[in-house]
Formats: C-alpha cells, sequence, structure tokens
C-alpha cells in the first residue's frame, strides 16, 4: 500500500512522504516516543457522524453522535437548515423541494444513504482510540497545537467539520505506520459480542483502508485503580481542561434554592473559575489527566463505512417515535 500509486485504487492507497522541514522532524519524533511510551491501544466506542460526498471525495458535516440515529437526526438538522437558507425564488424551488423531501425522510425512516440536490449522503461510522502506558493515557503531545490561553478556548470550532476524507493525502512515516497498523485492527475475539466480532472482522474486506482524523482530546479520570475517560471529545487540549475542570456540581445547591439564584451563582463562579493549564490536575479530589485521543474511518472502493448491524441504534426516528407513542395511547394526540 505504501508505493507511489501505480496500479492501485485510490481506497487501497497509502502515500508516505518524507518530509524535511524542522515542524515535521520534531513531530515524527514526538511520535516515534510516545508509541515507545503508551504502547497499548485502548478502543473506545465509536462514534458517527454524516458526509457528502463532493468532486469524489466524502467531506464532513458532523462526527459526534453516540448512536446511528443521532446521527440521522443530525443529518435531517442539516437539511432544514439548508431548506431555510435557500432562498424561497422560483429557480430555487426544486432545490428547497429537494431538502424538505430529505428531512422528511429521515424523520420517519431508518437512512443511512441518500440523494439530494445531486449530491450523496452517508451516515458514516469512525473509530477511535487511546494510546495507554504504565503510568495511564497518553496526554497532549508538545507538538500537538494548543493556541489559546485558559478560558478561551471554547472560540475554537472542530476539526472534523468539514474535514475530507482522502485516503491518497499524503502522510508522514509515522501517520502511515499507524495507518497500516490499524488496517488489519478487529476487536478481539472474547472481549465483544460475537455479532459485534463478526462485523469487525467482515469490514476489513469490505473496508479495506483506513483513514486518521483529526486528534481530539477529552479528560480521563482515575476511578478505583482505573483510567475512565469522560465522554466529550474537544477540538484542543485547553478546551477539555477549560470545559471539565469546572461544571454545575461545583456549586452547592440544596432544595429551597429558587432556580435564578442558582443560576446566578453558577454564572458568577463560572466567570471566577481559573481553569488549569497542566495536563494532570484534580477535580474534587479525582486525578484528572488531558487525554490524546485518536480516531480513524475504514473507506472501501465506495467510501467511508456506515453503520454496522451491531451497532447500538434503539432510537427510532423522530416522526415515527411520536407516532407510535400516540398509536399506543402513551402521547396525547395534537388539538
Amino acid at each position: 500500500m505504501a508505493n507511489d500509486g501505480t496500479q492501485v485504487p485510490d481506497h487501497l492507497l497509502i502515500r508516505i512522504e518524507q518530509r524535511d522541514d524542522p515542524v515535521s522532524a520534531v513531530s515524527e519524533d514526538d511520535a516515534r516516543n510516545r508509541s515507545v511510551a503508551y504502547p497499548t491501544i485502548m478502543w473506545g466506542a465509536p462514534v458517527f457522524g454524516s458526509a457528502e460526498e463532493v468532486g469524489g471525495r466524502w467531506r464532513i458535516l458532523r462526527l459526534n453522535a453516540d448512536a446511528p440515529q443521532h446521527a440521522r437526526d443530525g443529518l435531517a438538522s442539516h437539511f432544514r437548515k439548508l431548506f431555510s437558507e435557500t432562498p424561497q425564488t422560483p429557480e430555487h424551488a426544486a432545490e428547497r423541494a429537494e431538502c424538505e423531501v430529505a428531512y422528511e425522510l429521515l424523520d420517519w425512516e431508518v437512512v443511512d444513504e441518500l440523494t439530494a440536490n445531486g449530491r450523496r449522503y452517508r451516515i458514516i461510522r469512525a473509530q477511535p482510540f487511546i494510546r495507554m502506558g504504565p503510568n495511564g493515557p497518553e496526554p497532549p503531545r508538545p507538538t500537538d497545537p494548543d493556541p489559546y490561553r485558559p478560558g478561551q478556548a471554547e472560540r475554537h470550532t472542530s476539526q472534523m467539520d468539514g474535514f475530507v476524507i482522502d485516503p491518497t493525502a499524503s502522510t508522514g512515516l509515522t501517520d502511515g505506520l499507524v495507518r497500516m497498523e490499524m488496517i488489519s485492527a478487529a476487536y478481539e475475539p472474547r472481549t465483544v459480542p460475537e455479532d459485534v466480532h463478526a462485523d469487525s472482522r467482515r469490514a476489513l474486506t469490505t473496508h479495506p483502508n483506513v483513514v486518521l482524523l483529526p486528534v481530539g482530546y477529552t479528560v480521563g479520570e482515575y476511578v478505583a485503580g482505573r483510567w475512565r475517560p469522560r465522554p466529550v471529545t474537544y477540538a484542543t487540549p485547553q478546551a477539555a481542561r477549560d470545559a471539565e475542570s469546572f461544571s454545575m456540581a461545583d456549586i452547592p445547591r440544596d432544595e429551597n434554592t429558587p432556580l435564578e439564584e442558582f443560576i446566578a451563582a453558577y454564572s458568577r463562579a463560572r466567570a471566577a473559575h481559573r481553569p488549569p493549564r497542566t495536563d494532570d490536575f484534580e477535580v474534587r479530589g479525582v486525578p484528572c489527566r488531558v487525554t490524546r485521543i485518536e480516531t480513524f474511518v475504514r473507506v472501501g472502493p465506495d467510501g467511508p463505512e456506515g453503520p454496522r448491524r451491531s451497532d447500538p441504534d434503539s432510537h427510532l426516528p423522530p416522526a415515527r417515535l411520536v407516532h407510535d407513542l400516540r398509536a399506543q395511547g402513551l402521547m396525547p394526540d395534537p388539538d
């Protein structure tokens, strides 16, 4: 796979480029050192989102859902937004109509791929993982961008949004090696249900290459002798420190406290909070560490992998859910 690309289909290609600039050299050295210090891979739960095909490449619209149906709901919201932003003029009537058909379809049906206004859209699946060492999870690397001061990192938007899934894009040596390692990665038998393991093995054939996505960050907690990552991912290390070092639980409240007083107290405490700058800190006595999250998406000849049959997906589309609840008498009919 790691060659000049002749006679290799795009979806199987890994193009490694030797980069001689100082920044790349330091980044490569960082990555090599961390692979030794944090050699164990810990899988996270899969994440789901939506992508659109543009010029033969798939571009991520959003990738932050914990279940396929939540990603479908997000795609329906995308079409609603397009519908509202499209001018209400005769020349745009067909475009608006297709957006309306798309979100109404997603409101009622379990749909993982559709076409609207000449573009294909797909619900996609990605696999996060963290690296573990003897002292816990891998923290941010010295070369990871962390440009904002404490308390100001929320302005940074996700690098996932708009990311183009391009297996032919050149990559450095270390990332190329990671991609080759993940190509054969599947869930271990006996650690997951049989259908989950079978689907993960099947994906090696149907989607035989991987593309690394932008790195994210969370905060891991050391509880009962184990490190446990929190479920939210942030774009920068400081965004994780800002968000996860303070919460409403830090504000004392009894049942007699009026809600408006509690909200005012929270706002004051939040304004006075000084987020940490270090990667290791404590929250209410619990050791915490900013943790680096890597993510890849599997790709095949027709693009990125969609949800697997074994992925938990218990939610119904919203319109169908309301219909079923009303049919069962669990929700009143509208007046």
